[in-house]
């Protein structure tokens, strides 16, 4: 179960952070002050957050910065966590409602055909749901 909370922690902050630059970032943001106020004023908490925020935007893609700021929102997270055990169902539950939706439609498969010639020794790297078809020879 650690193992778990820690990847939600670490899958958390990484989300967070990458939403901070986004138009859904003030309605995560409201959602989140709620999430890790717990007893706290929420805009005083929200005013945190947005500290975070500036700070990642003005990295401007220092990896160093923007990482300095995600271990930040872990450490937060990880406080609420083991503070509020239950609260997990919460995150998940906010984490995916804001998560990018993956590329391309969901369900879909890729069907690749190679004709037309001999193949020597080449690699095909391909992710996902994948049928491939060698029409010809193939040598290697």
């Amino acid at each position: 179960m650690e193992a778990e909370i820690a990847q939600l922690v670490t899958t958390g902050a990484t989300t967070v952070v990458g939403l901070m630059a986004t138009e859904a970032w003030t309605q995560l943001r409201s959602r989140l002050a709620g999430l890790l106020g717990r007893g706290r004023d929420a805009e005083e908490v929200s005013a945190e957050l947005e500290e975070i925020r500036v700070e990642v935007v003005r990295a401007d893609g220092d990896a160093e910065l923007v990482g300095d700021q995600a271990a930040e929102l872990r450490n937060r997270l990880r406080r609420l966590l083991r503070q509020h055990p239950e609260a997990a169902a919460e995150l998940r539950s906010v984490l995916a409602e804001f998560s990018p939706e993956p590329p391309g439609p969901a369900g879909v498969s890729v069907h690749n055909t190679f004709s037309g010639g001999t193949m020597n020794g080449g690699i095909l790297i391909q992710s996902g749901p994948v049928e491939n078809q060698w029409i010809g020879r193939a040598e290697g």
